[in-house]
């Protein structure tokens, strides 16, 4: 395979990876704000029963938190290359393993009430797809492309010395409030 099909491979299989992971914990940060479970207490007559309403996150206060760190995880394995996007491959792994795990425990445990099975089961599926994207970036993620130069930051350089040979700049010698305050008077710092 040459280097330009190999790149496009790469780029493929991170777009992959990353779409795993954004969905995944997507998917398992919103069926954890779900109703996952309903009690009805009854009350002497007249009074209606009262409705008490449970969500995942009321449940299982970690898996929303779980989730939302997954989710930026799979943001950030775009940022990252080489060994570190591996390590954060594997973090992303065992995130979501931990979220499925929060969704398999809402499926069998019992929270009371009656209690509605779908949102755990979409809670575990989430988990499950962060997780192959994460062990994915950790198994294959260090030979994907990273980001270009262009969004790295600049080195710092030496202020630029004007030539006392040449012709002094107009700003030479100028604070750059001097300048920004000849704007504001509606002058132009350049002329001179």
């Amino acid at each position: 395979m040459s280097g330009g099909e190999r790149s496009v491979v790469g780029r493929r299989a991170l777009t992959y990876a990353v779409l795993l992971c954004l969905a995944g914990a997507g998917l398992a940060l919103w069926a954890a704000t779900r109703s996952w479970s309903v009690e009805l207490t009854v009350r002497p007559a007249p009074l209606p029963p009262v409705r008490d309403t449970r969500s995942g996150a009321s449940l299982l206060p970690w898996l929303p938190a779980l989730a939302l760190v997954t989710l930026a995880g799979g943001g950030a394995v775009l940022a990252t290359r080489g060994r570190l996007r591996r390590v954060l491959g594997v973090l992303l792994g065992v995130l979501g393993l931990a979220v499925a795990a929060g969704g398999g425990y809402g499926l069998v445990a019992d929270v009371g009430g009656e209690v509605s099975r779908q949102w755990p089961a979409l809670c575990l599926l989430g988990g499950l797809l962060a997780a192959v994207g994460g062990w994915w970036t950790a198994l294959r993620g260090g030979d994907w492309p990273a980001m270009g130069a262009r969004y790295e930051r600049p080195a710092r350089t030496a202020p630029a010395q004007s030539d006392p040979a040449g012709p002094p700049t107009p700003l030479a010698g100028r604070r750059t409030t001097e300048a920004w305050d000849a704007l504001d008077r509606g002058e132009d710092p350049t002329a001179d």
